[in-house]
């Protein structure tokens, strides 16, 4: 990968491009810097909804200010700093997730197990898509008792965990997967439309006058919602007809590291019995295309004895299968959004702390799937806290020059998916 930089009033017409820019910046340089800003924007989003909620965390702010200043041209050439900063923002985006998930749970509780419905629409109603937890719960409070009810959208299924959330009882089920069928999903919908946050797309169709935004989620020819206050959003609901779509479909949400780890007694157990062989993280964002069928083939393949924990939107590539449960341990745990990984690293450490021994020691495959930033900021977070062996797909990133991804290879063991099948044999060992 060549590398490719505007930034100054050296560079080329054109931009900088080739191994070397004017400054002295190599494309290994290039390419870490890109990795940090993008991290950035991943913990950018986190620190904004926990910011919504009254947290913050002032080690994450000085953070993200030094590490932008690391990448301001003629700062700094040295790769291992670079590294290292990679690194830093990686241990931020852990710090970040853990003040995102108290705040969550400070404010609506500990996510519980959940069934929930599943493209079920009835009477007036509202889609609310993205990730911000806060803004449906106002939307919740200011349509209780208006005869309108409530439905998520890709990110916004684990909300129906949360007990503060659930209590309300117009908070009705979720309709359509990931964010990239919204076009279809929402021209289908024949209530009102709310877009949170990003995983927006520009519309096509003929629902631009259904849909509202919030935040800094923002579409041309839509109307934003501003001061929290859901007035305009609620009337264009009442105006529309009422549906009537039927579903006996369901989705399974809720879980949470609280309520996993009250099972470990039963999980050790069943790891020293040989009931659970091995655990599998198959998480992180999904996008269109069929690279992202390589998750669904893995899920399925998994013997009988494995036990899948997930996050995130890639999980609506299997979510709708039946994995069951091993003596009464679920097979299949969607521990929430993608701020959720916390999560996850939370179970790993446990369990690494109950068996005596590291993370990267645990029966426990990572297979990640990533679309944009914030999965980037988690992936550099998991390599902060040492975790190794984690496969990556459906495509290698882009702003990954060669170079960077041999040592990321080298030092963590970071490989590519591949053949599903194959991958799984080399898992299971």
């Amino acid at each position: 990968m060549e590398m490719f930089c505007n930034q100054c009033e050296q560079t080329k017409k054109g931009g900088c491009t080739g191994p070397i820019g004017v400054c002295g910046k190599n494309s290994e340089i290039s390419s870490l810097q890109d990795t940090i800003i993008l991290g950035l924007k991943g913990i950018a989003a986190y620190a904004t909804h926990a910011r919504e909620l009254g947290a913050s965390s002032e080690e994450v702010d000085k953070l993200t200010h030094e590490a932008l200043y690391l990448t301001l041209t003629n700062s700094n050439f040295n790769l291992e700093e670079h590294i290292q900063m990679a690194m830093k923002v990686g241990q931020a985006t852990v710090k970040i997730m853990e003040v995102l998930d108290k705040a969550h749970t400070d404010r609506l509780g500990i996510p519980q197990p959940v069934v929930v419905s599943a493209d079920k629409i009835e009477g007036k109603a509202i889609i609310v898509t993205g990730h911000n937890l806060f803004a449906l719960e106002e939307l919740l409070k200011q349509t209780e008792g208006k005869g309108i009810n409530i439905y998520t959208h890709s990110e916004m299924l684990p909300a129906h965990g949360y007990p503060q959330l659930k209590k309300y009882s117009h908070l009705k089920g979720n309709i359509g997967k990931a964010w990239y069928d919204q076009r279809k999903v929402f021209e289908e919908f024949p209530g009102a439309i709310l877009a949170t946050t990003n995983c927006v797309m520009p519309i096509k169709g003929s629902y631009g006058h259904r849909m509202f935004s919030y935040g800094v989620a923002g579409l041309e020819g839509v109307t934003k919602i501003i001061n929290n206050d859901f007035t305009p959003l609620i009337n264009k609901a009442l105006e529309l007809p009422e549906a009537n779509i039927d579903s006996d479909k369901t989705l399974i949400t809720g879980y949470h590291h609280e309520n996993v780890l009250k099972l470990a007694p039963e999980i050790i157990s069943a790891v020293k019995e040989g009931k659970i062989r091995r655990f599998f993280v198959i998480a992180g964002c999904d996008a269109p295309g069929k690279g992202g069928e390589y998750y669904r083939q893995l899920a399925q393949s998994l013997p009988k004895d494995c036990v899948i924990l997930t996050t995130s939107c890639g999980k609506f590539r299997f979510n709708d299968i039946d994995f069951g449960t091993i003596d009464g341990i679920p097979r299949y745990i969607d521990l929430g959004q993608c701020n959720n990984s916390g999560s996850a690293v939370k179970i790993a450490l446990a369990l690494a702390e109950a068996f005596n021994c590291s993370v990267n020691e645990l029966p426990l495959s990572i297979v990640l799937s990533w679309f944009e930033q914030k999965a980037v900021a988690i992936l550099l977070g998991l390599f902060s806290l040492g975790v190794q062996n984690i496969y990556i797909g459906p495509k290698p990133p882009e702003f990954i020059s060669p170079g960077v991804l041999k040592v990321l290879q080298e030092t963590f063991n970071l490989k590519l998916t591949g053949d599903p099948q194959e991958d799984l044999k080399a898992m299971l060992g």
